[in-house]
């Protein structure tokens, strides 16, 4: 049975949003483009992130709701967590921002 409680936007996406905790090992499958697809989650993963569809290459364009949202820092498997961890983001990390950025944004 196709899981109910997992995005993948476009067919172009490599990722897939989850919108309920998922445990690592569960096997689940997905509808992608017309395609079912069968993957194992690798770990725990949250609600509202992410994991691989497919396999992604250190250095490839991580693809969500159709649109580039950063780059693998590492080889990605189907199942893996995509995050902080082995994603360069398009759009910047705050957390890594030194003091005179973060004094700027709160100013």
């Amino acid at each position: 049975m196709v899981e109910r409680h997992v995005a993948v936007v476009e067919p172009s996406d490599n990722v897939a949003t989850v919108l309920r905790d998922m445990q690592g090992g569960e096997s689940i499958e997905l509808n992608v483009g017309g395609e079912t697809k069968t993957i194992e989650i690798a770990e725990d993963i949250g609600f509202g992130h992410k994991f691989a569809i497919q396999p992604i290459p250190s250095g490839e364009t991580i693809t969500k709701y159709g649109k580039s949202i950063g780059n693998a820092t590492e080889d990605i498997e189907p199942g893996d967590r995509v995050h902080v961890h082995n994603v360069e983001s398009n759009y910047g990390r705050g957390d890594l921002a030194g003091d005179d950025q973060a004094k700027v944004v709160s100013e």
